[in-house]
């Protein structure tokens, strides 16, 4: 096996992914994939993985959009046009454990790499497909991450209240789908150990963004009325929001009428969590116009920081509102060791972010720094090539 001399140790370890995507809600969750232990095979066409060439910004010449989704990953590319190369991905496809593509729905059965075709050879595959929306009849239709935030509706509830729509700061449907996807894998692998039965899994970029806006989603299915843009307050919780300080806001975040009442006391302001007005949650979002200003004011007497200390040591949650470079160096103060830092063939090194996960015996593994295009390809091919033979 082309991979023994770096293996993965984590719960994963010994599986072996065929990665057929591109761009962000397959990569991240191949990687995730590739974090816990399994081998991630990155099968890129002529053109390359689409995110490559998004830039700047860049580490050297590589864009840090590919570095951030595609580590612990080997690189092969196979053109599927080729009939040696597509022989090459059915072998792949024939041994792989897991399968994960987003392409348009229907692509991949020319290729003999669609589900029925790779499950006739392979039964027990787990199968993973990715789609914008569905493989109906939005099939046809391109999923790309800022379209599905705005026909979602997401875009409707994101942005200042009497301002225009904004997207989220980060692709976050494909974020969130690659988390379902991964969810959806998992699930299937574990079936597949009880069984010995694989099966075709499916996530959509539109179903995802549904299911990701929960209470939002389920607040029209219940009432019947779209929820409206807030900018930052949120419809269901009062105080929940940046707040105003002598020099600048501290996020606030009161879910229960036993933290409003410390906050008040904290505040010297105990009077405000009597008054029948604001006693109760749904009181105070009922009278957010004439609370907010009152908190401000008590506010206005200190800064952000001081506050921010202030108010934890009372157990009230609150935060100032960091860049990621702050939000980076307090995940590095608070010992979660947040950075993981490899080299490439290059001898580039390669910081990211590293997995969220922990485990008490088998923890995530960095064993292979973001992949150039074909970067193991000979190896690869002659490995497949070889499986010919047998």
């Amino acid at each position: 096996m082309f991979d023994q001399q770096q293996p993965g140790s984590g719960p994963l370890a010994g599986l072996m992914v065929a990665d057929f995507t591109r761009v962000l809600a397959g990569p991240y969750a191949t990687m995730m994939l590739g974090d816990l232990g399994a081998t991630v095979i990155k099968v890129e066409s002529p053109l390359g993985d689409d995110t490559r060439t998004w830039k700047p910004p860049s580490l050297k010449d590589q864009s840090t959009y590919f570095l951030s989704i595609n580590r612990n990953k080997r690189s092969v590319l196979l053109d599927l046009k080729n009939s040696d190369d597509c022989l090459r991905a059915q072998r792949l496809a024939k041994i792989a454990d897991v399968f994960v593509e987003n392409f348009m729905p229907g692509t991949l059965d020319r290729y003999g790499l669609d589900y029925e075709q790779v499950a006739r050879d392979n039964p027990s595959i787990v199968y993973g497909s990715v789609t914008g929306f569905g493989s109906g009849k939005g099939q046809e239709l391109p999923g790309y991450d800022l379209v599905v935030q705005a026909v979602s509706g997401l875009m409707s509830i994101t942005g200042p209240k009497d301002g225009p729509p904004y997207k989220s700061g980060v692709a976050i449907v494909d974020v969130v789908t690659s988390l379902h996807l991964t969810v959806a894998v998992l699930a299937a692998l574990d079936y597949r150990d009880r069984t010995g039965s694989g099966q075709h899994v499916s996530v959509n970029l539109l179903g995802s963004a549904l299911s990701a806006m929960v209470n939002q989603s389920t607040s029209f299915l219940a009432t019947g009325v779209s929820p409206s843009r807030m900018g930052n307050a949120h419809p269901s919780l009062f105080p929940y929001e940046p707040l105003k300080t002598k020099n600048g806001y501290l996020v606030v975040a009161i879910g229960n009428d036993a933290q409003f009442k410390r906050l008040c006391e904290t505040l010297n302001a105990p009077h405000l969590a009597e008054d029948s007005r604001f006693r109760t949650n749904e009181k105070r979002v009922q009278n957010r116009v004439l609370l907010k200003p009152l908190i401000e004011q008590l506010l206005a007497g200190d800064s952000a920081a001081n506050w921010s200390k202030i108010l934890t040591r009372s157990k009230i949650p609150c935060g100032p509102i960091n860049s990621i470079a702050e939000g980076v160096s307090l995940a590095q103060d608070l010992g979660l060791d947040p950075i993981v830092r490899l080299t490439d063939a290059d001898g580039t090194v390669v910081p990211s972010i590293s997995s969220p996960l922990s485990f008490s015996k088998t923890p995530p593994t960095y064993r292979h720094a973001p992949p150039r295009q074909d970067a193991d390809g000979d190896e690869i091919r002659d490995w497949l090539d070889s499986l010919g033979k047998d």
